[in-house]
Parts: structure tokens; C-alpha cells; sequence
């Protein structure tokens, strides 16, 4: 059954993917800093790489153009919805319904991880954890992309695609200092701002960081 978000209390990331749904595509789909992620990613895999795309959404740029280019796609989201939405999207790649909190892989089991976005929801204990997934997960010399929204708040309570969301982050030489504690090396970072499209959504900075296993 898909999660509801409770209008008196911040809305979970599953209850607010699954009410978002299409919305998201819509509205933050293909920004400027995940094509460029996408494209650097690309430009470094091998060939059939295996990709790890945590937060994978809709499918859509991500796992559509990762798989379009032949690689091996699995895609985890803690949406019903959104997993629903991209294997209708995406039949090339793999999606499973999991939370990256709990769900677990293989050490040394993937050419590449994808973490667009997923942190935002998540307290900074979790997302300390799931790095330190991250960096297990990876083969010697896979590659982290992860793109996030640049912040130094904890539990911020704010409007979100017309739900009301309850915000953790780091600013960013904090996140590149917890990058590199979970045992990666920060090869590239870059920082972009976007402009959704959608009306009462601020600009956001993106901030893009590649690290290596």
C-alpha cells in the first residue's frame, strides 16, 4: 500500500515520493548537475558496467541513460510509487522497493554508485552509514556520484512540491570531509544552481561530488 503523508507532520521520503510521483520528473527531472554527473560517469565506466543507483525515482535521466549506454542498472528506491513508475519507464534496468538504510550488497560488487539526491531525507548518522555502505560496495577504483543541496540545517521543516518535508544536510566541506572518512577519494567537485519548474519552488545549489574507491 502506498504511504499518505500526514498533513499535520513532515512527510516521510516514501510518503512523499509516492504522492509526488510523475511531479518530480517534472519538476527537477533532468537538472543541469545530473546531466553533467551522468556524462562524467559515462566517460569513465567500462563497459556492462554494474550501477547502483540509490534514490533512482522515476528512471528518469539516471538509469535510463546509464542502461541506454549498456550497462547493468539497479535502481533502489524507498517509493512503491517511483519503483512502479521507472520499470514502466525503464525495462532495461532493475529497480527494487528498499530502503538504502537497510537494504545491503556485496563488498567490492559494483563499477559505480549513483546517490542523486537520496541524503536530503535522511538524518546525518544515516547518511554516514549508508556512505560507508557506499564505500564497501564499490569495487578498487568504482566511482561515487552524488549530488546534493548544499546546507548546513538539521531537521529543517520546509515546503516541497506542495507537501511539507523535514530537511537534513551538510554544507559542503562537510559532506566532501564524510566522503572522504568513509574511505573514498574526492576526485571532482562542481556546483550549479537550478531553477525548478515549478511555481512558489526557490532555486536551489546543487552541488555534485565524484569520488573514487
Amino acid at each position: 500500500m502506498d504511504h499518505q503523508p500526514n498533513p499535520d507532520q513532515p512527510a516521510t521520503a516514501a510518503e512523499l515520493f509516492d504522492a509526488v510521483g510523475h511531479g518530480y520528473e517534472e519538476a527537477f527531472g533532468r537538472t543541469p548537475a545530473v546531466d553533467e554527473a551522468v556524462r562524467l560517469l559515462l566517460d569513465r565506466l567500462p563497459p556492462h558496467a554494474k550501477v547502483l543507483d540509490i534514490g533512482s525515482g522515476t528512471g528518469r535521466p539516471v538509469a535510463e541513460d546509464l542502461a541506454a549506454a549498456g550497462h547493468d542498472v539497479v535502481g533502489i528506491d524507498v517509493s512503491a510509487t517511483m519503483v512502479e513508475i521507472a520499470r514502466q519507464q525503464v525495462p532495461d534496468a532493475r529497480f527494487v522497493h528498499a530502503d538504502i538504510r537497510e537494504w545491503d550488497s556485496e563488498d567490492a560488487s559494483w563499477d559505480a554508485v549513483c546517490a542523486f539526491f537520496p541524503f536530503l531525507q535522511m538524518t546525518r548518522d544515516e547518511v554516514v552509514a549508508v556512505l560507508a555502505g557506499i564505500a564497501r560496495w564499490l569495487k578498487p577504483g568504482g566511482v561515487l556520484a552524488l549530488i546534493t543541496v548544499p546546507m548546513d540545517v538539521e531537521g529543517l521543516v520546509v515546503p516541497f512540491l506542495g507537501h511539507t518535508v523535514r530537511l537534513t544536510s551538510f554544507a559542503a566541506p562537510d559532506l566532501i570531509s564524510r566522503v572522504e572518512r568513509a574511505g573514498l577519494t574526492v576526485l571532482d567537485t562542481r556546483s550549479t544552481v537550478f531553477s525548478p519548474d515549478r511555481e512558489g519552488q526557490p532555486d536551489e545549489e546543487h552541488l555534485f561530488v565524484l569520488a573514487q574507491a
